[in-house]
């Protein structure tokens, strides 16, 4: 089912979903299972499945030469998405990206997703690998999310990159795209970043879920500022509950987000990670207090691969 079938579906309750991250390559299904699993009593109608693009190694030869090696650290998303369907009978929405892949490569991932009766997908540019500072799309891939949107849209139009095709099948995927309530950290301001948005919205995409934020009045004006430019799709709001103190220094800088000045000195102030957990629990319930109290449709966690905390927050909140 389409996400926003569930939603249409859910008569105005607010639906509890999450992300997960796939297992680093030598690890099994079991250990989504095992985060999976804690979490299912909140019925989550659907879960996210991230997408890992490779990363790029140097080995140094006997020659004094360097030797390029991709490496692909969290394969596995087609399969796990499929096991995730299988076991629990939620849908299982994979992330796809620009980056890693010609629009030959997209094209056969969305025709699996097909196969395996997967009905939506979230499309996203990408960072950069690790190596470089900006991000390179592939010499024959999509430059640009609302391109990737582009290019879904087609074959739920029965367009494929064989113009020569005869009756071909009509995919019907529902596609999601990022928002960033604080804007992306390469737009230079959130009115052109949300002029791109509404391009992606304008191509085809059906909803958006946004990256994690601590401040619910800059996720409210965000969606303010989506509805007067004429975005009329769900918009849901990715939450994540700080859990160490590392985390202060990581999160503005890896995702550009501010903290807000409570959260950050209660943190400070905590004698260890642990104590920083709580702080974190009780944060997110009450920012997920307040967005159900808005009739938000959707509340959406990151969880990174454990689910303790979210089940503590899920506990009090659905």
């Amino acid at each position: 089912m389409k996400v926003t079938q569930h939603i249409e579906n859910a008569n105005g309750k607010s639906l509890f979903s999450f992300e997960i991250l796939p297992p680093l390559k030598g690890q099994n299904i079991q250990c989504i299972f095992d985060n999976i699993e804690p979490l299912m009593e909140f019925k989550p109608p659907f879960i996210d499945v991230t997408y890992h693009r490779e990363e790029y190694e140097f080995k140094e030869l006997s020659s004094g030469l360097l030797e390029k090696k991709i490496v692909k650290k969290r394969p596995g998303t087609v399969g796990i998405c499929s096991a995730i369907q299988n076991k629990y009978q939620v849908d299982a929405i994979p992330h796809i990206l620009c980056g890693g892949f010609t629009k030959e490569d997209t094209e056969n991932f969305l025709i699996d997703m097909d196969f395996l009766g997967i009905d939506n997908v979230v499309a996203l540019r990408g960072d950069a690998v690790k190596s470089e500072i900006y991000f390179k799309p592939e010499k024959e891939g999509n430059h640009y999310a609302s391109e990737l949107v582009t290019q879904i849209s087609n074959l739920n139009n029965g367009i494929y990159l064989d113009a020569d095709l005869q009756n071909t099948n009509k995919t019907n995927f529902c596609i999601g795209v990022a928002g960033y309530p604080e804007k992306h950290m390469e737009a230079p301001s959130i009115d052109s970043d949300i002029h791109f948005l509404k391009k992606k919205i304008k191509n085809g995409a059906d909803y958006i879920i946004t990256q994690m934020f601590f401040d619910n009045q800059k996720f409210f004006e965000f969606v303010d500022k989506c509805r007067a430019a004429g975005i009329t799709v769900p918009i849901i709001p990715g939450l994540k509950p700080i859990s160490t103190k590392k985390q202060l220094n990581l999160i503005p800088h890896r995702f550009k987000v501010d903290l807000p000045d409570d959260l950050i000195m209660a943190v400070v102030k905590a004698k260890d990670n642990e104590a920083v957990a709580q702080i974190g629990i009780e944060w997110c319930i009450n920012q997920s207090k307040e967005l159900l109290k808005a009739g938000i449709p959707v509340l959406h966690y990151y969880s990174m691969g454990k689910s303790e905390n979210i089940k503590a927050i899920a506990g009090e909140v659905f």
